[in-house]
Parts: structure tokens; C-alpha cells; sequence
């Protein structure tokens, strides 16, 4: 009998479901996909889907039908098949899932375009989204002139199902918050045990495997996405996932790295002296980053809109990069001319939640939207100087500092998830001379 996570699959189906206009929803569920050869990259299951079911067996999709005098929803799954499931997991089956998922009525996925015909026609509007499922894009394609007849015609409208999905998605529940929170326990499991990692001579491969290795142990599906493990001039890479250089004494590590649990992402950076000490340079540079990361925060709150905590770090850098002699000229000037973006080139943050950078829009009717509760955004200034650039102190070249932290909005202010990932310089400095004294003994 479903439980009382299926019932609260079902209510976010009622809910979107009451903000259809009519009509049909399609979700589909995510592809496998080939890795190399014949094997496959490990299956992660499409977030709506997940959202909207809890369900995570590869081949599936969701049929939304409000105006259905009995079967409002409607899933389709693999069928059951001894020889399938001996070799690649077992499988709920289409007899199982009504009750096993809440739903209405289900289907093998085999028999996906037949039932489409008979649900979808007389239809005036199908809610699917394009672009990311081409094997059901094509289907969905192939289907529609089919649904017509003499006395009936295909639906005319198409919808994205992301308009109203999405903004729902925007909107943490209580149950999402613990999880995420749960998230951030385990990467912050995950970081202190990297910090035992970071030492001269050892790899950036050993810190992403003790992160990784306590994602795992703790519970978690794994890391959320690519980790980022740079150390000396990989640091002012932003996408470097290479992880495969030795460290030195003297340089800076920059971990871009978190846990996935239940399939909600964590996503945090911290960045550490090797040798455990802050030089001079390096120190200047990563307490601007982590000031512009503090206060940014601070805007991230009901009220304020979603690019304000941006722009507040973007004037805090630049103030900054004035006083290191990184950037010469007024603030005001260089910030409207975009000079900070040759030091910072990104934005400060993103939303969070199923996906790393998860759904949901930034502006609404061209103005950028207000922050509310149950939302969360990460929060990660960074400054970046490559070796060798030009008109700089060489004692800059080759730093790299990210510091970012997940934030949930709540009706008082904020709270920071991942507040017990230590940031502060001095406190990193310690943590790492233990370390060392440690492996000393």
C-alpha cells in the first residue's frame, strides 16, 4: 500500500495537475546512457520524474490526465521480465506500480504509443517539454498528426510542463529541506575528511577520493556532479575536473565538490594553502573572497531580488581588487565597464536543489524576481589570476579562490546549510597545521 512518501508524490501531482489548463502532461523518464561501448554510465533518473513519483528505474513515464473520470495518473514502466532483471536489477512491473506508487493505472513502457492514442485523443493541449528526450521527442512527433480524425483533431497546443513544474520545484517543502540538509551533513563529512588529504607531493585524485568515499559511506548517491579538485594555476581554471596533478608546497587547493542525497545536490567550494599557511598574497586574496561571501549572504533574504547578492559581491571584489593593485581606476567606473570580469567572470550563484543548477526562472516579466521562502541559491565569489597575467604582481599569479556555500531563504532572513564547513583563514590554517602534526607523529 503506498506509505506516506507516495502520498506526498500524490500531492504535488494534485497540485500541478489544479494549475493545468485541462488537457494532458507527458514526463518522461531519463534515457540510459552508453558510457563507452556496452556499458552504460550509472543511471540517474529524470528529476521531474523524481519529483512528481519517487520513482527511479530506468525506462518510465509519467501521464498526467485531470479531466479523466478514473485515471488521472497514469504510469508507465518496464515490464516484468526474469531474464532482464537477472542481469540488470529487479523491476516493479506494471502490476505493482498502481499501488506501490499511488497512481491510477499503469502500463508497460512497450505499449507507451498505444495508450498515448487512446488517452490523448480529443485532447486539446499536451504539456511536454522539448528538447532533452529525443527518443520520446520523436515519438511525440510521430504521434500527434495520428490522434486526429474526421471528427477529431490533435491537440493544438503544446506547453512546456517546466511553467508550472518548475516554479514549483523552486519551492523547497519541508521534506526537501531536510534532505538537502542532510546533503550538506554529508559533504561537510566529506571536506574534513579531504582536509587529511591535502599535504606536498600527494594528488588532487586522493582529496576527490576521500570526498567521495564519505558521500558513499554516508548514505549518498554520490558527488552531484563533477568535482573540482585544482590545486596551483588549476585553481583559476573554473571547470578544471582533470584532478590528476600533484600538489606543491606553497600553492592554493580549490575543492568544488558535494553530495548528492535522494537525489537532492549539495554544492560547495572551499579552497586551502597546501603547506597550511596562507602566503601573504594568497591571504589578501582569500579574505576578500570570503568577505565578499559573507556579506553577500546577507542580501540573500525574502524581499531582496535574486541578483542583488551578486551585485553586492561584485562591488565588494572590485573595492578590493583597487586596494591589491589588481585593478586600477574608480570603482563605479570599472564595475559598469565590467573591468572585475577579467578577475571574475562568473556569476555569485545559482538555485539548488534536484539538479545542481536546478529549474526555475530568474526573472519574471523582465525584472529579476524577488527571493521567497523555501528557495535556496548557492553563494560562490571567487577571484582568479593565471600565471603569467599581465600588469600583475607575480606574487598573485597563479591564485585561485572560490568560497561558496548553499543558502535556504526562510521568512526570517536565511539559513546557511552548509555553515559547518569551516572558511574562515585562520581556522583553515589550524585544521591543516594539526593535520600535519598528525602525519608527523
Amino acid at each position: 500500500m503506498p506509505d506516506a512518501t507516495t502520498n506526498l508524490y500524490a500531492e504535488r501531482r494534485r497540485r500541478f495537475m489544479q494549475q493545468m489548463e485541462g488537457g494532458a502532461a507527458l514526463i518522461p523518464g531519463a534515457a540510459t546512457r552508453i558510457r563507452s561501448r556496452d556499458t552504460d554510465y550509472r543511471y540517474r533518473p529524470d528529476s521531474d520524474l523524481v519529483y512528481l513519483t519517487g520513482f527511479r528505474e530506468p525506462g518510465s513515464a509519467l501521464l498526467l490526465l485531470p479531466n479523466h473520470p478514473e485515471h488521472r495518473t497514469v504510469m508507465f514502466v518496464q515490464p516484468k521480465d526474469p531474464a532482464a532483471e537477472t542481469w540488470n536489477g529487479r523491476r516493479l512491473g506494471a502490476e505493482a506500480a498502481p499501488a506501490t506508487l499511488g497512481v491510477d493505472a499503469a502500463y508497460s513502457i512497450d505499449d507507451l504509443e498505444a495508450v498515448l492514442r487512446k488517452y490523448l485523443t480529443g485532447t486539446e493541449r499536451l504539456y511536454y517539454g522539448f528538447g532533452t528526450h529525443q527518443d520520446m521527442d520523436r515519438l511525440v512527433l510521430e504521434l500527434l498528426p495520428k490522434l486526429g480524425s474526421r471528427n477529431v483533431e490533435p491537440p493544438s497546443q503544446l506547453v512546456d510542463p517546466g511553467t508550472i513544474l518548475h516554479e514549483m520545484r523552486l519551492r523547497k517543502d519541508e521534506t526537501e529541506i531536510a534532505l538537502m540538509r542532510k546533503a550538506a551533513a554529508i559533504t561537510a563529512e566529506g571536506y574534513a575528511e579531504a582536509i587529511a588529504a591535502i599535504r606536498p607531493g600527494a594528488g588532487e585524485w586522493e582529496v576527490q577520493a576521500a570526498l567521495e568515499y564519505a558521500y558513499r559511506r554516508l548514505g549518498g548517491e554520490g558527488s552531484a556532479y563533477n568535482a573540482i579538485v585544482a590545486s596551483g594555476d588549476n585553481a583559476t581554471i573554473l571547470h578544471y575536473t582533470e584532478n590528476d596533478r600533484v600538489m606543491h608546497a606553497g600553492e592554493l587547493l580549490l575543492i568544488d565538490s558535494g553530495a548528492e542525497y535522494k537525489y537532492y545536490a549539495c554544492d560547495v567550494t572551499r579552497t586551502y594553502p597546501v603547506s597550511g599557511k596562507f602566503t601573504d598574497a594568497q591571504r589578501a586574496v582569500y579574505d576578500l573572497v570570503l568577505r565578499a561571501n559573507q556579506e553577500a549572504i546577507t542580501y540573500v533574504r525574502p524581499g531582496e531580488h535574486v541578483k542583488r547578492y551578486h551585485l553586492h559581491a561584485v562591488e565588494v571584489l572590485t573595492e578590493g581588487m583597487v586596494k591589491l593593485g589588481l585593478l586600477k581606476g574608480d570603482v563605479k567606473t570599472l564595475i559598469e565597464q565590467e573591468a572585475y570580469r577579467r578577475f571574475y567572470m562568473h556569476g555569485t550563484g545559482h538555485y539548488l536543489g534536484l539538479d545542481t543548477h536546478d529549474v526555475g526562472r530568474y526573472k519574471l516579466k523582465g525584472a529579476w524576481r524577488a527571493l521567497e521562502p523555501g528557495m535556496v541559491v548557492t553563494v560562490e565569489p571567487g577571484l582568479y589570476v593565471a600565471a603569467g597575467a599581465t600588469d600583475v604582481d607575480p606574487a598573485f599569479w597563479g591564485i585561485g579562490v572560490r568560497i561558496e556555500d548553499d543558502v535556504l531563504v526562510t521568512s526570517g532572513g536565511n539559513e546557511v546549510l552548509t555553515a559547518a564547513i569551516p572558511k574562515a583563514s585562520d581556522e583553515l590554517e589550524t585544521l591543516l597545521q594539526k593535520r600535519a602534526a598528525v602525519a608527523r607523529v
